[in-house]
């Protein structure tokens, strides 16, 4: 019988869970609407979605050792208690997720951050393979991130190590959901993007982005404006510069302030970013040490669900080798 383990990644429109080898294959996935039941049941969702990969594992004669999930939130490292800043799925909010888990199902069981899972993902099976520090850049719907140093995940005494979305790139700049002001999610993220987006042509009736989302505000997204800015719209182009810089003088601060060896930038906005990459490691090199920024591998890396389910099965392996499991 063949050993696994089984990774969980919970997005606030889409949970997926599968069966992941510790070389970074997956072997069985299945994916459901993580509040299908309803508002409040991502918790019934998650334990579902484990159920029925089990199942299939069992009758595919795979060994699960343990369980993993990936959540969008701040999650305390000694506890596991999921903490208040999950935004996306707000009913996981104070839940002791792990340890219900692992009661539930009889196996080990261990809940992170989702970037901090995904970052273990890249040092393990990705582009961080043989890269003992590297720092993840997610810009998605929020911003997330995560960070190994010397190969290890750094969590902070509370789990807010890495939370560089919520970083400030201006002093004096546009308020963040977060309650801050300034934020690098509120430049650079899909919300970000596209919220400054419908500010700006919100009292414009000619504006040729309000127009490409047919008179709508609610139809700008991000894709839509880096489409438009593609296209040559000064309004879309001028909040994509502004994305840029702000990225680029994030990687400037986290090279200076971290010296990793790799940066990977993935995520739901990643591929949009791909082909503004010199303007993004320009906007860098205004901010960083010339010979760190040159000795820094930066990649783009469009996400997908498989990735990210490799992040929660990378969480198992990690915490299982170093506590000895």
């Amino acid at each position: 019988m063949s050993s696994a383990v089984l990774g969980v990644d919970v997005g606030g429109t889409t949970t997926a869970a599968g069966v992941v080898t510790p070389e970074g294959e997956v072997l069985v996935d299945a994916c459901l609407p993580t509040h299908r039941g309803g508002p409040g049941t991502a918790g019934r969702t998650i334990g579902e979605l484990i159920e029925d990969i089990l199942r299939r594992a069992a009758a595919e004669k795979l060994n699960v050792k343990g369980i993993g999930v990936g959540v969008p939130g701040i999650v305390d490292p000694v506890s596991g208690r999921i903490g208040e800043e999950a935004h996306h799925v707000p009913d996981l909010r104070n839940q002791p997720l792990a340890s219900r888990l692992a009661e539930r199902f009889g196996l080990p069981a261990f809940v992170d951050n989702d970037v901090n899972a995904l970052a273990l993902a890249e040092s393990m099976f990705g582009l961080g393979r043989g890269v003992r520090s590297l720092v993840v850049l997610a810009p998605g719907t929020g911003f997330g991130a995560g960070i190994i140093l010397n190969g290890q995940l750094v969590r902070g005494a509370q789990g807010f190590g890495g939370e560089f979305g919520h970083a400030p790139v201006s002093f004096e700049g546009r308020p963040c959901w977060c309650g801050s002001r300034g934020c690098l999610a509120a430049y650079a993220s899909g919300r970000g993007i596209a919220e400054a987006a419908r500010a700006r042509v919100a009292a414009d009736p000619g504006a040729a982005l309000r127009r490409l989302a047919g008179g709508d505000l609610a139809n700008i997204s991000a894709p839509l404006v880096f489409q438009a800015a593609a296209g040559g719209d000064p309004v879309a182009g001028t909040v994509i510069d502004e994305a840029c810089r702000a990225l680029g003088a994030m990687i400037g601060t986290i090279v200076n302030g971290l010296n990793p060896e790799l940066v990977v930038i993935t995520g739901g906005v990643a591929a949009s970013y791909a082909p503004l990459e010199k303007q993004v490691l320009d906007a860098a090199a205004q901010h960083a040490y010339s010979r760190a920024l040159h000795q820094t591998r930066i990649a783009i890396e469009p996400s997908d669900k498989r990735l990210t389910l490799r992040g929660a099965a990378a969480l198992v392996l990690y915490e299982m080798g170093r506590r000895r499991l």
